[in-house]
């Protein structure tokens, strides 16, 4: 397991590599999806009692810090 951000895992052996919570099987990606379908924070945690609320705040930090690379176009 190698913690790639504060709270954000990634083990070759699970979830094929992606970015997961505390080495949790609750990739990145299913927070983001689940927020990018409007779900609350709040109706989250109720669903998925073993989060917390920095592994959100975790999820949306990571996300973020991983899309702010610049882009160079190939002419």
């Amino acid at each position: 397991m190698t913690e790639i951000a504060p709270r954000i895992t990634s083990n070759p052996d699970q979830c094929g590599g992606r970015p997961c919570i505390r080495n949790l099987r609750v990739r990145v990606s299913d927070v983001l999806e689940l927020l990018a379908a409007g779900e609350s924070r709040e109706t989250i945690l109720e669903d998925y009692p073993y989060l917390e609320d920095a592994d959100i705040s975790a999820v949306l930090s990571y996300a973020a810090k991983s899309n702010s690379h610049r882009l160079i176009a190939a002419e």
